[in-house]
């Protein structure tokens, strides 16, 4: 290799006698960390491909079919059989008001929570942030900030690939790190905020909770714009069944995110719902929450003033 120039300015030499990084990082996210001390050492990601499919429901209080899951984005079809429900998940019956059965009558329907797929997804997911955060060890890393996450199908038959990437970050003039880096969504200025009010960023904390409908007669009706040839419904009418559903996946990864706390702090927290229809009344519905798990290590304690580059006077 060819002897470096010797008309390079002093700051180029030390740059190429020190080695070259990566980093995520935006441009006022990289100098923000830097002005906390935090120095990116690279680029940081994970990957895990996931398949959750057809679940037999035998052993699970005496079910008569066969459930298909599907992840956020999975492209999975087909009706359902209701069933008794999975051990420890909840399952909420709908009775027929009218009185009538026929194979086009939905006499009876059910929601429940299909632990099977929250289960994989978790898997999933925390397999590739363990990947990442391998990286992140492995470079020297205190931390890991401006974590993205993506989920995409790989196949139409349920695979989802997991992707997380991140930037390491080392502390300045700190020893090498004794235990696992920290990781958090943030970067730059919104980090440097929760710094400022005390708080340490711990880990990225995220869940997926997910429940089935399966519609019986009114929810079918009032679903189609129609209360069915017997209702006695006023013009507006409230879905019970829809509202029962979609309040019970909230509650249920709020719970899931709080157990992974230990007694620290939410900070951030993101929550978004999405709703799939296989076929007519039987819909799935998925919320999913992430946020950064924080910590209080000091009072709050104002950061200083960034430092004028230009004067105009």
């Amino acid at each position: 290799m060819s002897e470096e120039p010797s008309d390079l300015p002093e700051a180029a030499h030390r740059r190429l006698n020190e080695g070259s990084f990566s980093s995520g990082l935006s441009v006022s996210d990289f100098a923000a960390c830097l002005d906390m001390g935090l120095e990116p050492v690279g680029l940081v990601q994970g990957f895990c491909a996931m398949r959750w499919g057809a679940v037999s429901m035998s052993g699970m209080g005496g079910g008569v079919g066969g459930g298909l899951g599907g992840g956020l984005g999975a492209a999975l079809g087909g009706a359902l059989t209701p069933f008794a429900g999975a051990p420890g998940g909840y399952v909420q019956n709908y009775q027929c008001p009218h009185g009538m059965v026929s194979a086009e009558h939905r006499a009876w329907g059910q929601n429940y929570q299909q632990i099977w797929i929250e289960d994989a997804w978790r898997t999933g997911f925390n397999s590739a942030y363990s990947r990442m955060m391998h990286e992140a060890q492995a470079l020297g890393a205190h931390g890991v900030v401006g974590v993205l996450d993506s989920e995409n199908p790989l196949s139409d038959t349920g695979v989802v690939e997991f992707h997380l990437r991140g930037t390491a970050v080392r502390l300045v003039d700190a020893s090498a790190p004794s235990e696992s880096p920290w990781s958090t969504f943030l970067a730059g200025q919104r980090l440097a905020k929760v710094f400022e009010a005390g708080y340490a960023p711990v880990s990225i904390v995220t869940a997926v909770a997910s429940v089935r409908v399966w519609a019986y007669c009114v929810t079918e009706y009032l679903m189609e714009g129609t209360g069915g040839v017997w209702s006695t419904s006023p013009a507006a009418a409230e879905i019970v069944q829809i509202v029962d559903a979609q309040s019970t996946v909230r509650e249920a990864v709020r719970a899931r995110v709080r157990s992974s706390l230990h007694g620290d702090s939410l900070h951030g927290a993101h929550l978004e719902v999405s709703t799939r229809e296989f076929a007519k009344g039987d819909l799935e519905l998925q919320s999913r929450l992430s946020g950064n798990r924080v910590r209080r290590f000091k009072d709050f304690d104002p950061v200083a003033l960034p430092r004028a580059t230009v004067r105009l006077s």
